[in-house]
């Protein structure tokens, strides 16, 4: 059994399910969707960082305290008995996300997504500190100098005081951030240390360095949203019928839009796409897009494009700006890519340079691909319809669910180790628990009182009763129910608790046992 088993290696690794990422570097674009971007972040981190310092009747605007199991937020105060409520924000945020996918594509990745978020500041503070994208790659590319050093040094203190920020900011979610912040790092406990380091870590590393790779290795979302994607959906393309063939060209020449040459057939024109992708140009070799390209059969060849006269030419002008910019690095020419996050910087990008030839916007566009091949496009169908209304029907129910909840919350649990007993002077008498919660934010009284429709005389052992509780508490109140000697058999009675403080009251069902008749 010593004789060695010889081994033939049959993969060499080139379909690794990982593969080392080249660093991109994105280029600043400036225009509409870049404003609506730069919008959303100062929006979602300004609630971020601002919520927590937030007071609200007297206390923290939002907090998540865990050991007293209250979660407050602004007004509201929820407890565990309210997990339907997150059960059902939970739903209504999957089905958001299905509504905009279906609807407008990776809306959430492009605008709101805290990976897309964080990443874009830690993008500030890099352009910032090193300059933009060609400063950058040539920093990068040079030896460590005195001025790289300091530029380096600069942007990650700066990445670190901004992670450190994030994290303090996380973890005054969960402790009170006034008292957190009054106390030294060297008082804090062990796990709000421990929180606060972990995930300003995760934001150095994720912002900072992971990128575009959280989005194609980590994230389910870009592998799934093909399942949501139709024909219909609108999403970021390039026009190949239009732009195709590119190449770059003297200042003069119109647009195909104004020459005889007209739009391209669709066969033709992603034929010339996908030759372009295999044989890349000077310029596309010099932008390095990466991504997933599928525009064709495994294993088919492409041949080389041959030289176009001037007239032949589409609108592209090869001028790969729409590579720099985007923030994954991929090239939008070569088709929907499950990397795109639909952040519409390349539309940005084109737009300025179509500006500048004196072409018509929209060559890279919002629309669907329907519309890309000339065939007629419904955005508003049924599908986004029903998605609508089940999405504004569970929104609904969840406002009024909310705002509607009742302050208190009880529960009657029976003894049941003694079906009933008898009193000195011969009444029976039952025992109850009655489990009392205050979900308001201030103390309130109670009253509790008992009835029953079928046994007249019954009462509470010494009378009604008036509790205090204070917010969030959980009381645990024994009762003693009484009727006369003469009450036999099962009989439903109707625990009766009313909050004295507020216009609600609640009406909690049992069972009152006698002797058997």
């Amino acid at each position: 059994m010593s004789r060695r088993i010889p081994l033939n290696v049959v993969d060499d690794g080139s379909d690794s399910y990982y593969v080392s990422e080249r660093k991109v570097y994105p280029r600043d674009v400036s225009g509409r969707f870049n404003r609506l971007r730069v919008a959303a972040v100062i929006w979602l981190l300004g609630m971020y960082y601002s919520f927590p310092w937030l007071t609200w009747q007297g206390r923290q605007a939002v907090l998540l305290d865990l050991p007293a199991r209250k979660f407050h937020v602004f007004g509201w105060m929820f407890l565990p008995q309210d997990f339907l409520f997150l059960a059902l924000l939970l739903i209504i945020a999957a089905l958001a996300l299905f509504f905009f996918t279906a609807l407008a594509g990776r809306l959430f990745c492009g605008y709101a997504c805290p990976q897309t978020v964080w990443t874009e500041v830690s993008l500030w503070i890099e352009r910032w500190c090193e300059g933009d994208r060609n400063k950058r790659i040539k920093l990068d590319a040079g030896g460590w100098t005195r001025e790289k050093i300091l530029r380096k040094s600069a942007r990650h203190t700066l990445w670190i005081v901004f992670s450190l920020w994030t994290g303090f900011t996380f973890v005054g979610y969960f402790s009170p951030i006034g008292e957190l912040a009054r106390r030294t790092p060297f008082a804090w406990g062990g796990w709000e240390a421990f929180w606060i380091l972990f995930y300003a870590f995760a934001t150095w590393g994720n912002a900072g360095f992971l990128r575009q790779q959280v989005c194609k290795y980590m994230c389910p979302y870009a592998r799934f949203q093909s399942a949501m994607f139709d024909r219909n959906t609108l999403l970021i393309a390039y026009d190949p019928m239009r732009g195709e063939p590119r190449g770059p060209r003297k200042r003069g020449l119109q647009s195909v839009l104004e020459r005889a040459r007209g739009l391209l057939d669709t066969v033709t024109a992603y034929d010339y796409v996908f030759r372009a992708s295999q044989h890349p140009s000077a310029a596309d070799n010099r932008a390095q897009a990466g991504g997933t390209i599928t525009l064709a059969a495994l294993g088919e060849e492409a041949k080389p494009l041959p030289r176009f006269t001037l007239d032949e030419l589409g609108d592209c002008i090869d001028c790969t700006i729409c590579v720099q910019v985007c923030p994954v690095g991929i090239d939008i020419r070569n088709g929907l890519q499950y990397e795109c996050i639909a952040c519409g910087a390349c539309i940005d990008a084109c737009d300025e340079v179509m500006g500048k030839v004196g072409y018509p916007k929209g060559l890279i566009r919002y629309t669907t691909q329907n519309q890309i091949d000339g065939k007629p496009a419904r955005v508003l169908r049924i599908r986004i319809l029903i998605y609508g209304v089940l999405l504004f029907a569970l929104m609904g129910g969840w406002l009024y669910g909310v705002t509607h909840r009742s302050p208190l919350m009880a529960e009657v649990l029976r003894d049941r180790n003694a079906m009933y007993s008898e009193a000195a002077n011969g009444d029976i008498q039952n025992a109850y628990t009655l489990k009392l919660v205050n979900k308001a934010q201030q103390a309130h009284r109670f009253a509790i009182d008992v009835r029953s429709t079928d046994v007249a005389d019954i009462r509470l052992g010494g009378g009604s009763k008036a509790v205090l509780a204070q917010s969030g508490e959980v009381l645990s109140i024994p009762l003693t129910v009484t009727a006369s000697s003469e009450t036999a058999g099962r009989h439903e009675v109707t625990f009766h608790v009313r909050d004295l403080d507020a216009d609600a009251s609640v009406d909690v069902k049992s069972s009152f046992f006698g002797p058997l008749p």
